[in-house]
């Protein structure tokens, strides 16, 4: 018997494939319209969330944030059966799961932490990534189930919020990356560029095959033999503010990293490899 709290899109789909997998699963949603639209599916819905986590031996949750997941479990605490396990699937800061792990562990019960790199579709398939980290024997014991959930369980090793900070790094370069794109569309968009033309484009160059080369070379601590220096680098990215600014395009994205360029070209690193701008930052 299985709970799982949170009927948005990932967790609604995650529900369906344990079904498919003839799983019994015990639903509840703090708008309890989305809960009981899975009894349609084969769910159990219920109101009260310590209802819904009665006699399950696993309960899953994918909320909003480190408060919702608090608020959710201190409302089912009472209906937990002893030996359950919560599984954690939300997104929440590093800080807030190792709390969770230690004030779960006190109480008798196992606290895992398991976010995802996973979309609705994911779920649905069971494929993308499952990330985990703590307690190693608990992973061991999990990792068979959780698999079935998913492509692939990543394991991380000891440490119980290692797996929430290394979801909050894969965020940040899809926000990144995506703020990047928006940039790239409106100054598209300003030089009359056509979307069908950046298509053709990238179907044929794609940058994001790079990014394992590309780091190796930002985190190698060499940058005194350019592929392109921090200057020229500099230049064009003057090229993209200068166009936006004719053509009245929005940059979200670029004038930081220029301030952050001539940051360094102050510095007197102009004529190193423009990757020295990420010298500062790289983890022991």
């Amino acid at each position: 018997m299985v709970a799982f709290l949170g009927m948005g899109l990932l967790g609604s789909n995650f529900v369906k494939a344990m079904i498919n997998k003839g799983m019994q699963v015990q639903v509840w949603n703090r708008t309890h319209s989305r809960a009981a639209a899975m009894e349609a599916y084969g769910a159990k819905a219920f109101e009260n969330v310590a209802d819904a986590v009665k006699g399950a031996d696993r309960v899953h949750i994918t909320l909003k944030d480190d408060a919702s997941v608090d608020e959710v479990l201190a409302a089912a605490s009472a209906g937990l059966k002893p030996g359950a396990i919560i599984i954690d699937h939300t997104t929440t800061s590093a800080e807030g799961a190792i709390q969770r792990t230690q004030a779960w562990k006190e109480r008798g019960f196992i606290y895992q932490h398991a976010p995802v790199f996973m979309g609705p579709q994911n779920a649905l398939e069971s494929t993308g990534n499952m990330l985990v980290s703590g307690d190693q024997a608990v992973i061991a014991q999990l990792e068979p189930e959780l698999s079935k959930l998913t492509g692939k369980v990543m394991n991380f090793g000891p440490e119980p919020g290692k797996a929430a900070g290394i979801k909050l790094i894969g965020n940040l370069f899809l926000v990144t990356f995506t703020a990047g794109l928006s940039d790239t569309l409106s100054l598209a968009k300003g030089l009359n560029i056509q979307l069908s033309e950046i298509t053709t484009l990238f179907d044929s160059w794609n940058p994001g095959a790079m990014l394992p080369a590309r780091l190796k070379r930002m985190t190698s601590g060499n940058y005194s033999e350019p592929s392109w220096e921090l200057n020229m680098a500099r230049k064009d990215t003057q090229l993209f503010l200068n166009a936006a600014e004719q053509n009245g395009a929005h940059l979200a994205v670029i004038p930081a990293i220029a301030k952050e360029m001539d940051r360094w070209i102050a510095k007197g690193q102009g004529s190193q490899d423009w990757t020295i701008i990420a010298k500062d930052n790289i983890p022991a």
